[in-house]
This record gives structure tokens, sequence and C-alpha cells, in this order.
């Protein structure tokens, strides 16, 4: 049945295997409210210097002068509706150690509960956003070193095992299809494609186009093949899928807006002159140091990944 593939992986028709994601475990770590990381004693994301300071102090430091975060943060949660008491490392360290052994002790009871019900040892796939942790939940990282030292001791119910250790001793897997989903709200994807940010894919659909396009004339030298992989770099930073998240949330959205703006200009203006054959030497120069991701990046690459939007 169903309840029975959630705590087993299948084998999808290409040969795959699919893990499906345990809603209990996601929504103990990964909700802000009812979840650890909405805990009192752990550092608040949101109060950040960058919107508490005067703008005259902290402007100067801000990207483009754009109010945003900056990563210094003196406050923890404490709570809603509250006056904000400040963050204590030790205290919301031991918070996390304390969690930790919750989350073990909830996933004892979750396997021997399992166990029972579906007649199987379970796999309990635990998956979370790597950004979670460090990130939002700044005492993330703490949490998952103290999750896998207490949980590698030695439960009698569970031990943790990876992907491709559980598959090299599970032998065949059951073939199933699983149905098109995100990690987003409701499981689809809404929060990428809504009335907030709709407008970036027909520039990225069209930019798709045109990279494939660059990667097939097979540029192997000089100035040209610099200028295709910078085009390349800057259309992999528009298509970011944070922009498109950013301005749903509204989280520092005309940040998101410009970021998305300069990188898809950029990436038109350095196909205009590859077309073109004339290059602005100073120009791409200041571009590769700036949004210098990848340095490594061949444009070529690009022609031989499938864009469905592209071959349509």
């Amino acid at each position: 049945g169903g309840t029975q593939y959630v705590y087993a992986p299948v084998k999808t028709p290409s040969g795959v295997a699919a893990f499906s994601r345990d809603a209990e475990s996601s929504s103990q770590v990964w909700n802000s409210i009812g979840g650890y990381p909405g805990d009192p004693d752990y550092r608040d994301f949101y109060r950040d210097i960058g919107f508490d300071l005067p703008s005259r102090y902290v402007g100067p430091y801000l990207p483009g002068g754009i109010t945003t975060f900056t990563g210094l943060k003196y406050y923890r949660i404490t709570g809603s509706n509250v006056v904000k008491k400040p963050y204590m490392v030790r205290r919301a360290r031991k918070k996390a150690g304390l969690h930790a052994d919750q989350f073990i002790a909830a996933k004892e009871d979750q396997v021997i509960f399992l166990r029972n019900k579906i007649g199987m040892r379970p796999v309990i796939t635990a998956s979370y956003d790597a950004e979670l942790f460090g990130h939002w939940w700044f005492e993330g990282p703490d949490w998952l070193n103290f999750l896998l030292r207490k949980g590698s001791r030695g439960q009698e119910s569970f031990r943790f095992i990876t992907p491709p250790e559980y598959l090299s001793g599970a032998g065949e897997l059951d073939t199933a299809m699983p149905a098109a989903s995100s990690w987003g709200e409701g499981g689809y994807s809404s929060t990428w494609v809504n009335g907030s940010n709709s407008w970036i894919y027909r520039h990225l659909t069209r930019g798709a186009r045109l990279m494939k396009e660059i990667s097939g004339r097979n540029i192997s030298q000089g100035l040209l093949k610099r200028a295709a992989d910078q085009a390349t770099r800057e259309l992999l930073i528009a298509q970011a899928s944070d922009w498109a998240f950013m301005m749903k949330t509204g989280n520092a959205a005309e940040f998101a807006r410009k970021k998305f703006i300069t990188h898809m200009r950029n990436f038109l203006e350095l196909h205009a002159e590859i077309t073109s054959g004339r290059l602005q030497r100073k120009k791409l120069r200041i571009l590769e140091e700036t949004n210098n991701i990848f340095p490594d990046l061949d444009h070529r690459m690009f022609g031989k990944a499938v864009f469905s939007s592209c071959d349509t």
C-alpha cells in the first residue's frame, strides 16, 4: 500500500531509486513554529542589524544600499509580541543537545510503532534543506553534531544509514513512479510559480535557448571563450530558485528582484557581444572578478544537458 512505500524506497522506471521524505521527521525539525528552530533560546534570524540599526550607520555596508540581512544578529527568539532578549550561546547550545535527545527518542517510538503497524523494518528518510542548518536555524549544526554522536551509541531500535548503504543490501525493489512534488508549501511548486515571480520564467526560458545556441558554437579558446563561460555563470545565477522564493515570501524581495535583473542583463549583454564579436575586455574582467562562482566552468557543457524548455 501507499503507507508502506513512504517507509521503503522504490525503483523508478528509469532505474533510479526514490526515497520518500518522512513528514514527521521534517515537521519536528523544519517547522518554524512547532519545530525545534522556533525555540525561545535559539538565535532570532529576523532580528538583524541590517534592519535594526539606522540606515545611515549600516547603509554603506549593504549591497547597493538595499536594506537586507547582514548575518549579525544579537537577539534570541524569546517569543512573539515580546521584547527580545539577548542571545546566549551556551544556553542555545545546551538546548540543541536536549533537542537531539528528543529527536532520538521520537525516532525510537516511531520505528517501534511502524514495525507493529506495517509489519516490516521501516526506512525513515529525514531530509532537509542544507540552508536550514546554520542559516535559518543557527544552532542547526550543533543539533546535527549532537544527534549523530548520541545516535551512534547503539540504540536497539534503529541505526543511521545512508541511501547507498541501504541499497547495497536491499535486494530487488518494487517499481513505482513518484508523483511530481516539491518541498514547498503544499508539496507542489506554487512557491516558485505564482503572481509574485512568474514573470521571470519567460526570461529564463529565452536565456536557456540563447545559451544553448552559444554552447553549440564550440568556442574553445581566447576572449570569446571567457565571455561564453561568464555568460553561463550569469545565467546559472539568474536561474537560482532562491530569487523566486524570496519574491514569494517577501524576505528581501526587492533585493532578489534586482539580483535577478542584474544577472539576466549581464547574460543578455554578453550574448549580444559574443554574437557580434565585439567584446568589451574591461567589462568582462570586472564580471569575472565579481561573479566568479564555478571558476572551472566550461560553457560547452551546457549544450550536453537536456532542457525541455529549449527543445519545444
